[in-house]
């Protein structure tokens, strides 16, 4: 009986010592590192999964350094100088690596508002001629090198019919008009001058025969409505990678990475009448369109139905595009199978903001020893009156917009990094009189981009 009892406590035991020998082995084991799941990077983030937090009135972004549009090459110059009499060199446009330059001239006798197109060496060489007769580029404002200097995007039409150019004088192997041969040659010097011209010819000293130039490309299809056209460095391989015969692109800039346009388009009818109201109004014409995304091959894709003037921008990491409608922000996914876009209110945000600024204002308008001109004070009285009536309002209610003098549309964007895209909002009047024209109220704001939580524990 005993040895029975014996040997139930020593099982028991033997038990007891493998369950804490097997607890303590579990708790002594390293965890092994889980494998993140979640993006790593704001370019693998659908637009439609980001969250975003307002901050208003900050400093302006740093300013991207830019190609100037309207100097003009000395060296090019010096060329149209020597060597092209009837063209005349409107600017010079050279590529970020300082390699080629672009040149935009007109002949005389050309339309108004139609160049033509050059490929230069950064020495001011001829390489070749980028557009041929029948082509006008139109809108030299918005010609741009891809940022890695492979390739030029322009605008072009087709060419309009043109008064003659003027006839050039005669040169001496053009004569205007053959002179009859005499009868009998008088003059015994004329042997010698006629031998005088291949002794020239032949002088080791004599200035060497420039190379031929290029011929422009042949069979380029041009169309009676602004299209956009590439082409490589060289000035070769010019094509159109839009062919919407009726749309008018008048904008487009090259993601970072050089691989695609984002672009703003109207139709004709949107373009004349938006041209005939600014000229009822006496204002500058300002036009709008719809953004596109537009591949190298031609492949192009509509992002929204929406009309604006503010110019896309891209994300540095070229994987979205941002757009502004009045108080919208709108992103867009640039590539992906399946792209998505979200839209960033911001009236609510625009309004407190807005409502705060103008309180800020009118305080150190009123300050003491504060000189200000009528206006200033004008508006200042404007802001003390809104922010009076803006103090009876429930503390739930929302500013009347009719009442701040600071909220105004967005007007430009900045995406400096992936996290951080920048508007400006401001008060703007551009009148056919520049000195009519005004902008007021600029501010800058800035919005922070992070993934939504979801996205995050994926």
């Amino acid at each position: 009986m005993n040895s029975n009892l014996r040997e139930l406590k020593f099982a028991r035991f033997l038990i007891c010592l493998g369950l804490t020998a097997g607890l303590f082995s579990a708790c002594s084991e390293t965890p092994q590192p889980q494998t993140p799941t979640g993006p790593t990077s704001l370019k693998e983030v659908p637009a439609v999964r980001l969250n975003f937090r307002y901050e208003a009135d900050v400093p302006p972004p740093p300013e991207k350094p830019g190609q100037a549009t309207d100097s003009r090459n000395a060296a090019v110059q010096a060329d149209f100088d020597r060597a092209r009499p009837n063209e005349l060199l409107d600017r010079t446009i050279p590529a970020p690596d300082g390699k080629r330059i672009l040149a935009v001239y007109h002949q005389l006798g050309d339309a108004p508002a139609e160049f033509r197109l050059d490929m230069y060496s950064a020495e001011g060489r001829l390489l070749r001629k980028v557009t041929a007769d029948a082509m006008a580029a139109h809108f030299p404002d918005t010609i741009v090198w891809s940022p890695d200097s492979s390739t030029v995007a322009f605008v072009a039409v087709t060419r309009t019919i043109a008064a003659a150019p003027p006839t050039p004088p005669p040169t001496e192997s053009e004569p205007a008009t053959p002179e009859p041969t005499p009868a009998a040659n008088t003059d015994p010097n004329a042997n010698q001058v006629e031998s005088a011209a291949p002794e020239a010819n032949s002088n080791p000293e004599a200035a060497p025969q420039a190379e031929a130039t290029p011929a422009p490309p042949a069979n380029v299809l041009t169309f009676r409505t602004e299209q956009i056209y590439i082409c490589n460095a060289e000035g070769d391989g010019l094509k159109p990678i839009t062919q919407s015969e009726g749309l008018i692109y008048f904008y487009f800039v090259w993601s970072p990475d050089s691989s695609m346009l984002a672009a703003l388009a109207a139709t004709g009818r949107e373009w004349q009448v938006l041209s005939f109201r600014a000229e009822q109004a006496k204002e500058q014409f300002v036009p709008l369109g719809r953004p596109r995304v537009i591949e190298k091959n031609g492949r192009e894709r509509r992002l929204d139905d929406g009309l604006t003037a503010v110019h896309p921008v891209w994300s540095p990491d070229s994987a979205k595009i941002a757009c502004a409608f009045n108080d919208q922000v709108r992103i867009y996914d640039a590539r992906g199978d399946a792209p998505t876009q979200a839209a960033v209110l911001l009236r609510n945000h625009l309004l407190l903001s807005s409502q705060a600024y103008d309180r800020e204002q009118a305080s150190s308008l009123n300050a003491p020893n504060t000189n200000v001109n009528a206006s200033s004070n004008a508006a200042a009285a404007r802001s003390s009156a809104n922010n009076a009536n803006a103090a009876v309002l429930p503390p739930s209610a929302l500013p009347d917009p009719n009442t701040l003098v600071s909220f105004n549309p967005i007007v430009t964007l900045n995406w400096v990094t992936d996290d951080q895209l920048y508007f400006e909002t401001a008060f703007v009047k551009r009148m056919a009189n520049d000195a009519d024209s005004a902008t007021s109220f600029a501010r800058w704001h800035r919005l922070i981009l992070t993934p939504q939580p979801s996205v995050l524990g994926q």
